[in-house]
Formats: structure tokens, sequence, C-alpha cells
């Protein structure tokens, strides 16, 4: 099979090159944090939580497109799909910090975790509290028993923005932290992959599947998913995606629910929008109403087709900051 094509230089610098992109694109919101691989608002405000996210590179825009106002104050940006060390992330920290606290929201991968783990440490020994909420929400990962073995997908971005919104309006880390596990713990993804992204460096694909098939529950990365089949219609897979997110938390009749229909990186909008109008009849037909819906490219993983559904249940806390308005590079609200 041959390589992707991509527009690039040196695939070394390709890291430190799209984070003075994404400064340059900010219209002055953003700042790079001296010549390392992390970004920070250019004003935070004093006495704010703050609110730290992060991890490796090549799910653009997940993390550093959603700092902004009302989101993350910072992002430590590893290598692509490697977590960011933990000397830079302790750097980034104390450059968000404000005296009230960070709170650290990130994908539950081995790496994140133990790199993130050690600059809390650190940042304890120097004084900052800190509170961490790793976001677990593919339901394809692991068995519900083991919930905090999965990994977070796209369910990044909603417990992000409620954690942006809720760090903005409470000056308590702890109660931050409270909203931000709720996000967390109502919110369920499940992916379907239909061709492989590949990693800049070397051009090789994550992971091999045939044209004729799919792959549902494959992670962000690659990781095997939980079933292959022939390709087939929209309407089929969306089904099944559905059915296995509801049964996971449970969602009920009468739940009112977020929805995010991301793509995985290679999936066209006309795909989305087919996709986003069956899981609406769907959830219809099971009295879950949708209060509102999200569509486009949140975590993605280079040239990867396919996409994810995401399903936040809502009360009227996770409502209040989910809605609230937010202005970052790849998102904003009004």
């Amino acid at each position: 099979m041959a390589r992707p094509k991509k527009l690039l230089n040196n695939p070394v610098d390709v890291v430190s090159e799209l984070i003075d992109g994404l400064v340059a694109a900010s219209g002055g919101d953003l700042q790079r944090l001296g010549d390392r691989n992390a970004v920070v608002r250019d004003r935070i405000a004093d006495d704010k939580v703050a609110l730290l996210i992060g991890g490796g590179s090549g799910h653009e825009p997940m993390f550093p497109g959603f700092v902004g106002s009302n989101l993350a104050d910072g992002a430590p940006c590893g290598e692509v799909f490697a977590a960011p060390t933990p000397d830079l992330i302790l750097d980034t920290l104390h450059a968000v910090h404000r005296g009230r606290g960070v709170l650290m929201v990130y994908g539950n991968y081995a790496g994140d975790n133990m790199n993130f783990d050690i600059a809390a440490e650190l940042a304890e020994e120097a004084g900052i509290v800190t509170r961490t909420v790793r976001v677990w929400d593919d339901v394809a990962a692991a068995p519900l028993d083991r919930i905090t073995d999965r990994r977070g997908i796209a369910g990044d971005f909603f417990v992000i923005k409620v954690a942006g919104g809720a760090a903005a309006e409470l000056t308590d880390l702890d109660e931050v932290c409270r909203v931000a596990v709720k996000a967390r713990d109502n919110t369920r993804s499940m992916g379907v992959a239909l061709a492989a992204g590949s990693i800049p460096e070397t051009g090789e694909r994550t992971f091999e599947l045939p044209e004729d098939e799919l792959e549902i529950g494959m992670g962000a990365h690659g990781e095997p998913g939980i079933a292959r089949r022939k390709m087939t219609d929209a309407d089929a897979i969306a089904g099944e995606m559905v059915d296995r997110i509801l049964v996971d938390l449970p969602f009920q009749s009468g739940d009112e629910v977020a929805l995010l229909i991301n793509n995985l990186g290679a999936t066209t909008q006309m795909e989305l929008l087919v996709v986003t109008r069956r899981v609406h009849q769907l959830l219809k037909e099971r009295g879950i109403a949708v209060h509102r819906t999200d569509v486009g490219s949140f975590l993605t993983c280079q040239e990867m087709a396919g996409l994810s559904i995401t399903l936040m249940r809502l009360d009227d806390e996770l409502k209040r900051y989910l809605d609230m308005p937010a202005r970052s590079f790849a998102y904003s609200r009004s």
C-alpha cells in the first residue's frame, strides 16, 4: 500500500511548526511557552482556578485547539501519539497557575497518566495544589466493571468544555473537579474506522484494514476494536454503535443529552451528517431528547477514515457549563 502524501517540511519538526501555526492563527489569544511545545492563553484572569489539558500530538485540534476563553488555559503537546514529558507538563502548569490550583484533564493512557502524575507531584512539592480528571469515555476499550481501564477519545471535548466553564466561574478547585468528574462520568463514546491514519515521521499506517471491511470500536491510535464487519450502510453502523453506547451508562427514556459526531480525520461532512440524522432518529425512538449537537473534527488520527459518536447525559448544572460562551481556535460558541 502506498504511503499517504502529507504537505510537511521535516517531519521531526512537525509538532513545533504546528504550534507556531496555531499561535499565528489565534489572533493574539495564544502564546507559545518560550521555545517549548506548549501553548497558553495570552490573558488568564488573576485568582482563577486553572485548567490544564494535553496529550500527544497528531489528534488535532485536540488538545491545543481547545485552549481559550472559558475552555482550557494551557496545553503541553507531546510528540505524535506520545505523551508530553513531565518537565513540559510542569512548566506549562506553572505558566497557567494563578493561585487557586490547577485541574488537569486528559485522556486515560498509560504514558499520559504517568507523566501528568509526576508533574503533579513536583507541583505539589512547589506548593501548587492540583487535581486530576482522566477521561475514559470509550465503551469499546474495556467492560463497564473495568471502566478505569478505558481510553479517552472524543468525549474529552465535552469534559473540557464543561470543566472550562466551571473553572471560569467557580473559585474552588475541588468544586471545579467535582463538575468535571460529573461530566466525565456521564459521557460515553464509540468509534468506527474505515481506513488507517499514518505517522508523519515514518509514513507507516497505524493499522491494516482490508478495503472491504470496517472496524467498530477502534481506538484513536488504531488500537483494536471489538468487531470487524464487511462494509455496510451508515444506518446499520450508527444503530450498532448507539445501541452499545446507550446500554453502557445506561441512557434511558426521559434523559436529555448532548451529542457529538466526531470526524476521525478523513471523513466527509456528508457522511457525518448522514450519521447525525440517523442518531437523532434512534434517540427520538428511545425517548431521549437531544439538547445540542456538535458535528466536526474534535479528536482526529491524522487521515484516519471514520467517526465516533459521543453522548453526554445532562442535568441543569452540566447544561449550564456546556452552553457557556467559549472561544478558541477549534471551537467557539456565542
